[in-house]
């Protein structure tokens, strides 16, 4: 077509509509996810294999310390053993003087007072030779019981070995002492046993000695035990002297 002006006219076509560029979209790498993962679970990975020897070595730490309390047991079983007088269960000589040595300590550090008694059984030997030594063994039992109930829970009861045994006794006066020691001899001389038919007295001396705080534990057993032999030698009076 031509206009007026003998320009030519353009033909009226369709608006073509003008198109933004499309976003760009972030690239995202081919693999990328997938070595996140990996990773992942590659430090999972080193961190159980990385713990796997601190968890043995806990279990071995365990064991060790459940195979030592095991042992110490063990030791403090044979130790209990080997203080122990079986026939009586009482401390035997060894367990006895552990004792004293531990009470002589106290009382000096504390300035307690404490009386040790030597005990002797008057006629075990000749139990023993005409009854034989399951009779003899009878009457330590006996005196045993005797003792036993004549002391408190804090004191302490040993055999010294054969016919002979110790007690230990606290916060005793000279006199408490000595009567104790005396209650000890009656009660003992009341025991009677029958053996084949029979009956048969032991009889007991015991011998004092108190402890104070300048006093040695070997200075006073022996004294109880000088004590205790003067005491047999005058079987039949009543009074004890401590020597």
């Amino acid at each position: 077509m031509v206009n007026a002006r003998g320009g030519n006219l353009k033909k009226p076509g369709k608006k073509v509509p003008s198109r933004r560029p499309a976003a760009k979209r972030p690239l995202r790498r081919a693999g990328a996810s997938g070595r996140k993962s990996g990773t992942k679970a590659s430090v999972k990975s080193m961190a159980k294999a990385a713990s796997a020897p601190l968890k043995k070595a806990r279990r071995q730490i365990s064991a060790l310390k459940a195979e030592l309390a095991a042992a110490q047991a063990r030791i403090d079983e044979l130790q209990a053993w080997a203080d122990t007088d079986f026939l009586l269960n009482i401390y035997n000589r060894r367990g006895f003087e552990r004792e004293l040595d531990r009470s002589v300590a106290y009382i000096r550090r504390y300035n307690a007072t404490g009386a040790l008694i030597v005990l002797d059984v008057d006629r075990l030997k000749p139990i023993n030779d005409t009854f034989g030594h399951a009779a003899g063994d009878v009457v330590l039992k006996g005196v045993v019981a005797v003792l036993m109930r004549h002391v408190r829970s804090s004191d302490v009861v040993g055999r010294l070995g054969g016919d002979e045994f110790g007690l230990l006794l606290w916060n005793l006066t000279e006199a408490d002492a000595l009567a104790k020691a005396a209650a000890l001899e009656e009660a003992i001389d009341r025991l009677t046993f029958v053996f084949k038919g029979r009956p048969v007295v032991a009889g007991a001396s015991a011998g004092l000695a108190l402890i104070g705080a300048a006093d040695e534990a070997a200075t006073a057993m022996e004294a109880a035990d000088r004590a205790m032999y003067a005491r047999k030698a005058a079987r039949r009076g009543r009074v004890l002297t401590v020597l």
